[in-house]
C-alpha cells in the first residue's frame, strides 16, 4: 500500500500540521509522565490500526527507556502485570475513549473514577488532550495509508523544534 497523499507537501494541510504539532508539544511538555504520553499514544493507535502511529510511538518509548516487555504487553495490559494501577487507568481510558462507537455511554463512570484517583486536574487535562489528539493523528495517517516501519526516533521533537 503506497501513501495516497502527502499532507507535508499541500499548503492547507501544512499549515494545519504546524498548529497540531504546536498543540502536540503542549502536552508532551505537560506534567503527564512521558511513559504514560506513550504508553496511551501506542494503545490508541493500535485500536484503529494506525502503522505509522504505532511505529512512532514504540521507537519514542523505546528511545525513552520502555521495556520491550511493556512494549510487547501493550495490547493485552489487562492480562498482565507490568503496568501500574495508574497506568492501567489512562490505558483503560484511551481504549474507551478510542472505542467511543463501541459503547453507547463512552468513557465509563468507573475508568473515569480510576482516572482521578490517580491523576491531578493538569495531567487529566494532559491525558484527555492527548487521547484526542492520537485519535485524531491516526486518522490522519490511515486516511492517507501513511505506512509504519521508517520512523526514526527524535524525528518528531526535531520537527516541533524547527516551528
Amino acid at each position: 500500500m503506497d501513501a495516497r497523499f502527502n499532507l507535508f507537501e499541500n499548503e492547507i494541510a501544512s499549515r494545519f500540521a504546524k498548529r497540531f504539532a504546536g498543540a502536540a508539544l503542549v502536552l508532551h511538555d505537560s506534567p503527564l509522565p512521558k511513559s504514560v504520553q506513550e504508553l496511551v499514544s501506542l494503545r490508541a493507535s493500535q485500536i484503529n490500526g494506525c502503522g505509522h502511529c504505532v511505529d512512532m510511538h514504540v521507537k519514542e518509548a523505546a528511545a525513552a527507556g520502555e521495556s520491550d516487555v511493556r512494549l510487547h504487553l501493550v495490547s493485552v495490559w489487562r492480562e498482565t502485570t507490568v503496568f501500574t494501577e495508574a497506568e492501567r487507568a489512562a490505558l483503560a481510558l484511551a481504549e474507551e475513549g478510542t472505542r467511543l462507537a463501541d459503547a453507547h455511554q463512552g468513557v465509563s463512570d468507573e475508568t473515569w473514577a480510576l482516572v482521578r484517583k490517580h491523576y491531578d486536574d493538569d495531567r487529566t487535562a494532559a491525558l484527555v488532550c492527548l487521547i484526542g489528539m492520537i485519535n485524531a493523528a491516526n486518522r490522519l495517517a490511515v486516511i492517507t495509508h501513511q505506512k509504519g516501519g521508517s520512523y526514526e526516533a527524535g524525528t518528531f521533537a526535531a520537527v516541533v523544534a524547527q516551528k
